[in-house]
C-alpha cells in the first residue's frame, strides 16, 4: 500500500522547511545557502548552478562563483533539500525538504518543465529489483522524458 503523498510546500513555507531540514541535519543555514535556495525555489523548471550564480551575481552586485553554488547544491541534494535532474544536469527545489523518498520525475522535452510523482510502492519494487541482482542502490533517480499535457 502506498503511503500518503507528502505535503508539497511553496513560498516562505518551503524556504522555512528547507532551513529546518538543514539545521536538523546538523548543517548551518548561512546567508549564501539561503540565497541559493531562494533562487532555486523561484524556478519552476530545472536550473543549473551557472544560472543561479549569474542571478546571484546580478542581484548582489558582486561575482558569485558557480563552484560555490555547486557545493551548496550538492549539500542540498545530500539532505533532500534539492534534487538533481540527472538528464538535464540541473536542479529543482524539493517541495518536501528533508523527507527521504524516491520520486519519479516527468521531464517535458518541449518546455523543460518537471513534475514529479511520489509512489513508494514503485520505489520499493525498483530497489528490490536492484537488490535481487546484488546491486546496492543508494539513491534511485527515476526520470521519464516526454511531453507534458500543456505542450502535447
Amino acid at each position: 500500500m502506498n503511503k500518503p503523498s507528502p505535503i508539497h510546500q511553496s513560498g516562505n513555507a518551503l524556504n522555512e522547511a528547507a532551513r529546518e531540514a538543514m539545521l536538523e541535519a546538523g548543517e548551518q543555514w548561512t546567508g549564501m545557502r539561503e540565497a541559493v535556495f531562494t533562487q532555486l525555489a523561484r524556478h519552476e523548471q530545472p536550473v543549473s548552478a551557472y544560472d543561479i550564480a549569474d542571478e546571484l551575481t546580478t542581484s548582489r552586485g558582486k561575482r558569485v562563483a558557480p563552484n560555490s553554488v555547486y557545493r551548496i547544491l550538492d549539500l542540498f541534494v545530500a539532505h533532500n533539500v534539492a534534487v538533481r535532474i540527472e538528464s538535464s544536469r540541473a536542479y529543482v527545489a524539493s517541495t518536501h525538504p528533508g523527507l527521504r523518498h524516491d520520486c519519479v520525475f516527468l521531464v517535458c522535452e518541449e518546455c523543460g518543465g518537471v513534475a514529479h510523482i511520489d509512489d513508494d510502492e514503485m520505489s520499493r519494487s525498483i530497489q528490490a529489483l536492484a537488490l535481487r541482482v546484488g546491486f546496492q542502490p543508494h539513491r534511485p533517480v527515476l526520470e521519464i522524458r516526454g511531453v507534458c499535457e500543456d505542450c502535447a
